[in-house]
């Protein structure tokens, strides 16, 4: 899904537009780029291992004294810059507005950060990015899309003291063996109900096998959702607001 695509459906919900109207959702679209802009910025960050990462940094709506708390959000799919790009702005400015410091790596590989060597980039970024002194030294929340979700499962198994939980928006993980390592760590689903890959199908099975291997798990379908869809900050606010107080500082 394109940039201008997505903002399009973020603030229009998909409405086909004409005449005039396709004139002032150009400038509604433009006055969201240019207004984005200002807190989102490209970087490139060397690792330890001396590999380079492209990252898109979004800074918190409102500036503090205080260092903001980190999220890795990752994109779905491949993970690659357009849609690493499109995540910054649709989801990670909602982090943003809520006093969240989010970096949306790209993909070295367009294999999302599936695997082991890709789930030790994120650990070095966050290495790196913790280093900064707008950005607090406690523990790192981690978030994702589809594949992304995913990728955010997988690294926080590794080590799951590093991080205060993940918001997977949607994933799949079915092996209660792999997930015990998660034991009494917070998870956050959501799946679309009208999800355009079957994920729906396979919810229960993903439920099971995270309450099984004692997963914190605050897990629901969207009813008529697709693969994407919008944030319900109703229900992740609070969520976000328990962990950050439980679990931010080592």
């Amino acid at each position: 899904m394109g940039f201008i695509q997505t903002l399009h459906n973020k603030f229009f919900g998909g409405t086909r537009l004409y005449g005039v109207q396709r004139w002032l959702h150009f400038v509604c679209v433009l006055v969201v780029v240019l207004g984005v802009s200002a807190v989102n910025a490209q970087e490139r960050i060397e690792l330890a291992d001396g590999s380079v990462l492209t990252v898109f940094m979004v800074r918190p709506a409102e500036t503090t004294n205080e260092p903001s708390p980190l999220l890795i959000l990752m994109g779905g799919g491949p993970g690659n810059a357009s849609i690493s790009r499109d995540t910054s702005v649709w989801l990670g400015g909602g982090f943003a507005e809520r006093g969240w410091m989010v970096a949306v790596p790209v993909s070295p590989n367009n294999r999302a950060f599936r695997g082991a060597e890709n789930n030790d980039k994120v650990k070095q970024l966050i290495e790196v990015l913790k280093q900064r002194d707008d950005i607090s030294d406690g523990r790192v929340m981690l978030a994702g899309i589809s594949n992304g979700g995913m990728s955010a499962l997988e690294i926080a198994r590794r080590d799951p003291e590093a991080y205060m939980g993940v918001v997977a928006v949607p994933a799949l993980s079915t092996s209660v063996g792999d997930n015990r390592p998660l034991k009494d760590f917070p998870v956050y689903l959501r799946i679309g109900g009208e999800d355009q890959l079957g994920w729906a199908d396979r919810f229960d099975e993903t439920e099971a096998a995270l309450t099984e291997a004692g997963v914190d798990l605050d897990a629901a379908i969207l009813d008529s959702a697709p693969h994407m869809f919008r944030m319900n900050w109703e229900s992740l606010d609070p969520w976000l607001a328990r962990v950050k107080s439980e679990r931010a500082n080592f």
